[in-house]
């Protein structure tokens, strides 16, 4: 018996680790249970990029939601690296979109623009080449510009799942991986967990788990929506710094190396690379930095994000098991800090903000009470 718990939850990738550690944080008896690294986790595969630009044009509120955790990301990461001395090599010089036609920039500005309709403060430009080349000098002939938001930035996102997890068990949480949950009973004072290291008992829990969210949810009344994307990435080999803000499908990381992915595959297979798919993020990465043809792959793979119906995240509370709740998303890295200083106090209170309460199941079934649906959004971010 792993013992009793005021909250379990399930997941142990960045999503469910910022939860636990934001109810740690606020004095919670936490249990994280995790099947560990032979997970199907996108923690290990993302781009680690905290992007704001482009996203919610089909639906405002996940705009809102996402500036709202890139504005709290300084703060949390200043705390987690003097909780853990694990530095997150986190910065926040605004981001870059390019595009390689004139016609693709413009419908990126029109895009931008509906946002700033609905928040005059968003924060874009729309820069030719010209004024993008004053500042990425590097920049290839065939770029017509890019979108600029000084929102965006981007972290070491393994740092951060390590930095989670050490500041979790800092907090007097209980990290059980290779305990993946198998059975989920509800009692008159919570939950009975049934894993495949023991049993447990928790006041309430949280699905974290990804796509096990859907065979989770149905022990405790959710039918989740979701469905596994590929994307795959390559890493270049480490060359002296040169591309000093993040772009949504490339980046230099803080140890030198180059970046490069953003491809959507509908495939849950995350054990191989597709050489089409590798080819032609290279053809474009280099048109777009030309600079980049000299340099050696050292480094590819696939991941999967985790997308709900309609791309948005998913906050729920289950109306046949009250304490049960689900938490999906395919930004884990963005909303790492919102997830954990905003979603972990609403689980508290089991009142919900105006926001959160946006992204409840009710959406996907406009029928039954009126609930507005978001359009469907894929982007990519972290």
């Amino acid at each position: 018996m792993h013992g009793e718990f005021d909250y379990g939850v399930i997941g142990g990738g960045l999503v469910g680790a910022a939860v636990a550690y934001g109810l740690a944080k606020r004095g919670q008896k936490v249990a994280m249970f995790d099947e560990a690294d032979i997970a199907r986790r996108a923690s290990r595969g993302n781009f680690a990029l905290i992007w704001v630009q482009g996203k919610g044009v089909t639906f405002p509120v996940y705009s809102d939601w996402t500036i709202s955790s890139a504005l709290k990301w300084s703060g949390f990461a200043a705390e987690l690296e003097e909780l853990t001395g694990i530095r997150l090599h986190h910065r926040r010089p605004g981001g870059f979109a390019p595009y390689l036609s004139e016609e693709e920039l413009a419908a990126r500005g029109q895009e931008l623009g509906t946002l700033k309709a609905h928040n005059p403060d968003y924060p874009f430009e729309i820069l030719g080449h010209d004024e993008l080349a004053k500042v990425l000098p590097r920049i290839g002939p065939d770029v017509a510009g890019a979108s600029y938001c000084a929102l965006d930035g981007d972290v070491n996102s393994l740092m951060l799942l390590r930095s989670l997890h050490t500041a979790f068990a800092l907090l007097g949480g209980m990290s059980l991986p290779g305990s993946k949950v198998l059975g989920i009973k509800r009692d008159e004072n919570g939950f009975h967990l049934e894993t495949q290291s023991g049993e447990a008992h928790a006041g309430k829990i949280v699905l974290a788990a990804g796509l096990g969210n859907k065979e989770l949810g149905r022990m405790v009344g959710f039918d989740v929506p979701v469905r596994a994307q590929r994307g795959e990435i390559m890493v270049t080999e480490k060359i002296a710094p040169f591309l000093h803000h993040p772009m949504h499908i490339i980046r230099q990381t803080d140890e030198g190396g180059v970046m490069i992915g953003d491809s959507h595959e509908e495939t849950d297979d995350y054990n191989s690379v597709a050489m089409p798919v590798q080819s032609f993020m290279a053809r474009r990465a280099m048109r777009i930095f030309p600079c980049l043809k000299t340099l050696n792959v050292v480094r590819m793979w696939s991941a999967l994000r985790i997308l709900s119906r309609d791309g948005y995240p998913i906050y729920a509370q289950s109306r046949t098991h009250p304490g049960a709740f689900l938490v999906t998303c395919h930004s884990g890295v963005t909303l790492a800090a919102a997830h954990a200083e905003k979603l972990a106090p609403a689980l508290l209170s089991d009142e919900w903000n105006t926001v959160i309460s946006s992204f409840g199941q009710e959406r996907f079934h406009p029928d039954r009470d009126g609930s507005h649906r978001p359009g469907s959004e894929n982007r990519s971010g972290g």
